[in-house]
């Protein structure tokens, strides 16, 4: 891994919720997690699969010279069935579980700091297990009740020792805030983290391949160097003018530019 000074590519993952469209079978996703690796992938964030079982994921994923280390997964399961999260994850060698975004009925003021608790002890039994629990942000948490954004209040109210973040990058832009300071401000705390630009077209925002957009990189990575990132996941919701899998490979080679030893 790299040092504290250092990035290495080794540290960058494939979000597979960017080529969900290519993961809705055990044989897509087969051939899915072959392309990413010709890509030059050596890891990836598991979210939005088609039916498939542990076992046969882990054999995909092994058999391609793959490893899994975060997934997006269902609120419902980490809180009902948490061993049974565990044991997948376990069975994988992934230690990072997110939530992929918050449920509607905590969406209020209340609802934020209500949710922070309750997902606190979630993540608490997780963390038996040696899973971490990382919340996934988009930009409705920077509505502000009684002056604090509802992400304030999710990491202001919620156990810092537990409870993690998965930021991202675009999502965060997109509601007004700094992805730098939000980074830096979560230190600690930040151990995975969705990279993903945002560029212009008119006055449209719209998702764009890493270093393809107007997201200011050199004090995004400057801060997560700061607040101790271990794992760099790129994403992109929408691939408007390529294939998906054409836009992970930019997104994987400009970040490698941007300072990312092989």
């Amino acid at each position: 891994m790299a040092t504290e000074n250092t990035l290495s590519a080794k540290q960058i993952a494939a979000q597979l919720y960017t080529v969900r469209e290519f993961t809705k079978t055990e044989a897509d996703i087969a051939e899915t997690m072959k392309k990413v690796r010709q890509l030059g992938y050596e890891t990836v964030q598991c979210s939005a699969l088609g039916p498939v079982s542990p076992e046969a994921l882990k054999n995909i994923v092994d058999g391609e010279g793959l490893s899994i280390i975060a997934t997006h997964t269902d609120y419902g399961r980490m809180r009902d069935e948490p061993q049974s999260v565990i044991d997948e994850h376990q069975l994988w060698g992934c230690k990072h579980a997110a939530i992929g975004g918050l449920p509607g009925e905590y969406r209020t003021a209340e609802g934020y700091a209500r949710f922070a608790k309750e997902a606190s002890e979630v993540a608490a039994h997780l963390a038996e297990g040696g899973i971490t629990f990382s919340y996934h942000n988009h930009s409705f948490e920077l509505e502000r009740f009684n002056g604090r954004t509802g992400l304030e209040i999710l990491y202001a109210e919620s156990d810092p020792n537990y409870f993690k973040s998965e930021l991202d990058t675009y999502w965060i832009q997109h509601g007004g805030g700094d992805p730098a300071a939000w980074i830096r401000d979560l230190k600690g705390r930040a151990d995975i983290i969705h990279l993903k630009d945002m560029a212009m077209q008119g006055s449209t925002q719209r998702f764009a391949e890493v270093g393809e957009g107007n997201l200011n990189w050199s004090a995004i990575l400057d801060a997560c160097r700061y607040a101790g990132v271990e794992w760099y996941i790129i994403e992109q919701d929408t691939c408007y003018e390529r294939d998906p899998f054409e836009s992970l490979g930019i997104s994987l080679n400009n970040l490698k530019e941007m300072g990312f030893a092989e």
